[in-house]
């Protein structure tokens, strides 16, 4: 096999080149890693009362809702009763029942559903209580 005049020597040369280019690209540094996704709770709405009661209608846009709850001032000891339910705003519909609780305490509960339009209803005796709730949104972290 022939080559022109002088290529026989670039060849080689041109070859360890591209090579050593190749490698230089294989051994960069790997791009950092993102950092996880973080839940961040925006907080849609709090109320507070004596007896039943329901929510103005809001919209679930994650479907991730966070309950938090406190009764207090109870009638007779044992007596009160609190009970949070996610209902559909659309049909009326139950959905999941957020709180069920008997005495004065305080909680938390998450309830995952679909995002839609939603409410609170709540059914109460013999206590006063308070509760908000906060959907859960997701952002990249930091």
């Amino acid at each position: 096999m022939t080559f022109g005049t002088g290529s026989a020597r670039r060849a080689p040369v041109a070859s360890v080149l591209m090579g050593a280019a190749l490698l230089g690209v294989g051994c960069s540094a790997a791009p950092s890693p993102r950092p996880p996704d973080t839940l961040v709770w925006h907080q849609v709405g709090t109320w507070s009362g004596r007896g039943n009661a329901q929510t103005e209608s809001f919209v679930s846009d994650t479907g991730s809702i966070r309950v938090r709850w406190e009764t207090r001032n109870e009638d007779r000891k044992d007596a009160g009763t609190l009970r949070l339910t996610l209902q559909s705003a659309v049909s009326g519909r139950p959905l999941a029942v957020a709180v069920d609780a008997r005495g004065v305490g305080r909680g938390e509960s998450i309830v995952p559903e679909n995002p839609r339009p939603v409410y609170i209803l709540i059914e109460s005796a013999n206590l006063d209580w308070s509760f908000a709730v906060d959907e859960g949104l997701v952002g990249a972290g930091s």
